[in-house]
């Protein structure tokens, strides 16, 4: 009598992990420098309500893409602590808590963006104030977005840590990929922490800080993405043992 195994290959976790990351990429890109970048403008309360009011459906479009976003990270972080479980069992664990806690902080980050459409939406109880103090308040609440997304960030930095040593001691993909994350994890640290106790150190060198940021982030999540997608993993095969080798011995 034959049984059918139903144990879901690594490769297949690899292929979901690929397509989950990429919708995270997309998602993220999307809504954060394509929405946002084009509606807030940095400095210019009345430009950005502006913005924000002939452009509300956009602006919600994407909050939406937020959401979409933070649900594939909270599936990714299982996913990636399925498949990297037999490497380190620790470790996958604490990569994945790190990413969820990034998650999470995105999650009530919206709570911001939620109100900038609150103050910008012309509630009868909002006539107390003027329209320039409630354009300063929803740029007030979109810039906290802003400082909030650099909070959960720190946590996704330490996810690469984490992740990249994972990957770069699994072998399952080239160990370059994983060399990749750990510099794009201290990328995203540097960049959090500079923003933080450094503001106008940050705000003078602002696109340095980008490129040093960015370009190793899209260039190594990417490429792990696509080769998780087109080529999967390598994954070493456990050695047959002896009742393996020879079924009639064992029994005997």
């Amino acid at each position: 009598m034959s049984t059918t195994s139903t144990t879901t290959s690594p490769n297949t976790y690899a292929r979901i992990a690929a397509l989950l990351y990429l919708t995270i990429i997309g998602a993220g890109i999307a809504a954060q420098f394509f929405v946002r970048g084009s509606l807030i403008v940095p400095g210019d309360a009345a430009a950005t309500a502006q913005a924000i009011t002939a452009s509300e459906s956009l602006f919600r479009l994407g909050i939406a893409g937020d959401l979409v976003m933070i649900a594939a990270d909270i599936a990714l972080a299982l996913v990636f602590y399925i498949l990297f479980r037999p490497v380190s069992h620790a470790l996958s664990l604490l990569a994945a808590f790190f990413r969820l806690v990034q998650a999470a902080i995105l999650g009530i980050n919206l709570l911001n963006l939620l109100q900038v459409l609150k103050l910008l939406g012309g509630a009868d109880y909002l006539a107390v104030f003027g329209a320039d103090q409630l354009a300063a308040q929803a740029l007030f609440y979109a810039e906290a977005h802003g400082m909030g997304y650099s909070l959960g960030l720190v946590f996704f930095g330490l996810n690469c840590l984490v992740f990249g040593y994972l990957v770069a001691k699994s072998r399952y993909v080239p160990r370059i990929l994983g060399f990749l994350l750990i510099f794009a994890g201290a990328g995203y640290l540097v960049d959090c922490f500079a923003g933080f106790l450094l503001p106008d150190v940050y705000a003078a060198y602002a696109d340095l800080f980008a490129l040093v940021v960015f370009l190793p982030a899209i260039v190594g999540e990417l490429a792990l993405c696509l080769w998780l997608l087109i080529k999967g993993v390598n994954v070493p095969q456990a050695p047959r043992t002896t009742a393996t080798l020879h079924p009639a011995r064992a029994a005997a």
